[in-house]
């Protein structure tokens, strides 16, 4: 499904354990899981970052969460 604003609908207390596929595979890694949702330095502040980690080779990479909402790069579960 692909949303007026190009934007794929979450939030970030929702991605934990999310599983997503890489449109532009680097490596070859395409299939990745959310393994820490990165909670921000000042209490109550918004999160900015997730750590994903790819199926394939288990490497952890730090990305913007908000990265995941573009489906030109991302999608939710694994194709």
């Amino acid at each position: 499904m692909r949303y007026a604003s190009g934007m794929n609908p979450l939030h970030p207390k929702k991605l934990l354990l999310s599983k997503w596929t890489a449109l532009a595979p680097v490596n070859k890694e395409k299939h990745f899981l959310v393994t820490r949702v990165v909670e921000p330095e000042e209490p109550g502040g918004a999160v900015e970052w997730v750590d994903i980690d790819a199926v394939h080779s288990r490497q952890t990479r730090r990305i913007a969460w908000k990265t995941l909402r573009d489906d030109t790069l991302w999608r939710q579960g694994w194709l």
